[in-house]
């Protein structure tokens, strides 16, 4: 089976961080598999793998993926904020995206974060909070020029849903 880290955050490309506990890389494959059938085991497992190692970026984004799909969108703001503020701090940023610098918003821990402010984005688009999406998607035109992590498509359907908030 390809390296968990590949198969969870390969959207759009790879980002690769350090090796994950053995202990907990089998919690998130259980709860990757989990989630296709039983999302709330899924939940449950990746809860023990963030209980166990906070600093794990991938368990942010295989939790607050599953909450997304469960419509439990509140908790998938906080927990991918937590993830995000967590990624910034591992990169030596300041919590503030407006702070970020382009640098290093290309690969590790810096990705991490410029990818789930994307996913904010969106979840933001989803709870109806079209304002901050747009204030994210901001950062990321300034971040990633280039649409890398796929903030573009959060932007169009951002603009399709003008004047509704």
């Amino acid at each position: 089976m390809e390296n968990l880290k590949e198969m969870v955050l390969n959207e759009p490309t790879n980002v690769t961080f350090e090796d994950i506990p053995p202990e907990v890389e089998k919690l998130l494959r259980e709860g990757v598999v989990a989630q296709r059938r039983d999302r709330e085991r899924a939940d449950r497992l990746f809860r023990a793998a963030l209980a166990l190692a906070p600093t794990e970026l991938p368990i942010y984004y295989c939790l607050y993926k599953v909450q997304t799909r469960m419509g439990r969108l509140d908790e998938a703001e906080a927990i991918a904020r937590e993830g995000m503020e967590e990624a910034a701090r591992q990169a030596g940023w300041t919590l503030d995206p407006g702070e970020w610098p382009e640098a290093g918003a290309s690969e590790g821990p810096g990705r991490f974060a410029v990818f789930t402010l994307k996913a904010l984005s969106f979840i933001e688009l989803k709870r109806g909070n079209r304002k901050r999406a747009l204030a994210n998607l901001a950062h990321l035109a300034r971040l990633d020029p280039s649409g890398g992590v796929g903030w573009p498509v959060v932007l169009a359907l951002a603009e399709g849903t003008e004047g509704t908030d």
